[in-house]
């Protein structure tokens, strides 16, 4: 596929579609200012170049239901590409881990975790010690209360980038 030159109304269309989720044809391109027809065109085709991976909705959970939720840090014995994928490969498989990022520095991964339990996430703790993962240390943070969530400014990153 042949990669596309976003120019400021395609940063302008992503923003909106990340900052609202879907909106109808008038709606996105009263946000955008363009007229529909054409904003419409450019949406489909940001869509259709992989730019936009899907719509979710922001779940209030504490209303759902109660839950712990954990902040994890991982470092493995090993660093060798074999123990990287096998470590990623059953990170991806467990639901309560919805996050996981790989880093450099003293951590190898940092890992958001939801759980029904402290109880729970123990014992998810546990399977993955006992899976042999090569886990070295980890040192877990309970989530308190949630000070801030947000996407990043599309438009500010999108400028620096030029630069």
């Amino acid at each position: 596929m042949d990669k596309i030159n976003l120019d400021a109304t395609d940063i302008r269309i992503l923003s909106a579609v990340q900052n609202h989720g879907q909106l109808s044809k008038t709606k996105l391109a009263e946000i955008v200012n363009l007229s529909p027809t054409p904003c419409w065109a450019r949406l489909a085709k940001l869509k259709a170049a992989g730019f936009i991976r899907g719509y979710h909705a922001n779940i209030a959970l504490e209303r759902v239901c109660d839950f712990t939720q954990v902040i994890v840090t991982v470092s493995l014995t090993h660093h060798r590409k074999s123990d990287f994928e096998r470590f990623e490969g059953h990170i991806r498989k467990l639901e309560e881990i919805t996050e996981c990022i790989a880093t450099g520095g003293g951590m190898d991964y940092v890992l958001k975790i939801f759980s029904p339990s402290l109880a729970a996430f123990q014992e998810l703790m546990e399977s993955l010690l006992a899976a042999e993962l090569g886990i070295d240390r980890y040192m877990t943070y309970i989530v308190t209360r949630h000070v801030k969530s947000a996407q990043p400014n599309l438009s500010r990153l999108a400028a620096g980038a030029g630069k």
